[in-house]
């Protein structure tokens, strides 16, 4: 694997899949560079809490007004700018990517989505997923957990799911076409629920553990 730049982020997992690697960071996802980044969006492509108004901030104006161009679009087909579940892309503005995938996951805050939180969650990767494949260059996919945040998402069962989903995803038949996959997160408690279920059932997840191989200098 070739050398790669993570600046403002630590390396804390790492596991080698069928069609590369996935890799848990503790910092800020808004400086880790890649082709692909992931916006934990609201329903309204607002920007207005959390990460996902940091992140806008960050891009700038030029991204705003393109949410609100996709969001006025929608709307005159009588649709929500994103549903939860669902996932829109634009230019990455002032991140550094080519392009944003917007994906709005479950809002557990809410009692109608929280009781269906999990097959929401998948919906929410699906799309993502579905999203990342249609776009060039996506050899490097740098994404926050979703569901998380503000959107309060437990957080071990948060970790446990982003795991189920994305190393399978990783290690599948089909090859998505992304050589890495940077999960980047912020918050403590998450990275430590992750480290928990990571060491608990690191045996039953698809792939091989490089941790302490990244840890020895083997590879960067």
């Amino acid at each position: 694997m070739a050398s790669l730049r993570i600046p403002m982020a630590e390396v804390v997992i790492v596991r080698e899949c069928r069609h590369g690697q996935v890799r848990v960071l503790y910092g800020d996802i808004v400086g880790v560079e890649g082709d692909v980044m992931v916006i934990p969006a609201n329903s309204r492509l607002a920007g207005r809490e959390g990460l996902d108004e940091r992140m806008q901030q960050a891009a700038g104006e030029d991204l705003r007004e393109a949410c609100a161009n996709i969001a006025k679009e929608r709307r005159k087909s009588n649709l929500q700018p994103c549903g939860v579940g669902e996932a829109v892309t634009t230019p990455a503005f002032g991140l550094p990517a080519s392009n944003l995938v917007h994906v709005v996951g479950p809002d557990c805050r809410r009692p109608t989505q929280d009781n269906f939180r999990r097959e929401l969650m998948r919906n929410s990767y699906n799309a993502l997923f579905d999203a990342v494949e249609k776009l060039k260059p996506r050899k490097t996919l740098v994404l926050p957990p979703l569901g998380m945040d503000v959107y309060a998402y437990p957080h071990r069962e948060g970790a446990r799911m982003t795991m189920e989903i994305i190393l399978p995803w990783m290690d599948g038949e089909k090859d998505p076409g992304v050589d890495m996959v940077l999960i980047v997160t912020h918050e403590d408690n998450f990275l430590n629920n992750m480290k928990t279920i990571y060491r608990e059932s690191e045996d039953q997840f698809p792939g091989v553990d490089r941790t302490r191989d990244y840890r020895k200098g083997k590879f960067q």
